[in-house]
């Protein structure tokens, strides 16, 4: 199994639903990369993957967990100069909808 080539900043969100919110703060412009557990999985054998996200120009930036799972965060400097320092957090939960009576 090889690894990228490049280093990389892993954050393991573990198991998220749907509609929760994450923020990067970023010190750099850098690649930001969110993944299920699948791809994350062929990221670090470097096979193709897919990934919300991109190269973030601006910090923080928000991206939302399009379906529940496990979820991980990357950040990288591939294609870039220098280094980044990050950060990540949850802003917002997902809250399921509460049912409110008729009157």
């Amino acid at each position: 199994m090889s690894k990228p080539a490049f280093r990389y900043t892993h954050y393991d969100l573990q198991e998220q639903r749907a509609g929760t919110v994450i923020e990067i703060t970023l010190s750099a412009v850098a690649n930001v990369r969110l993944m299920n557990a699948v791809n994350f999985l062929r990221f670090t054998e470097t096979l193709k993957h897919q990934f919300v996200g991109g190269v973030a120009k601006k910090s923080p930036i928000r991206l939302t967990l399009p379906e529940s799972g496990h979820w991980h965060v990357v950040v990288d400097m591939e294609g870039h100069n220098g280094q980044v320092e990050s950060n990540v957090k949850m802003i917002e939960k997902a809250v399921r909808p509460r049912m409110q009576k008729a009157s």
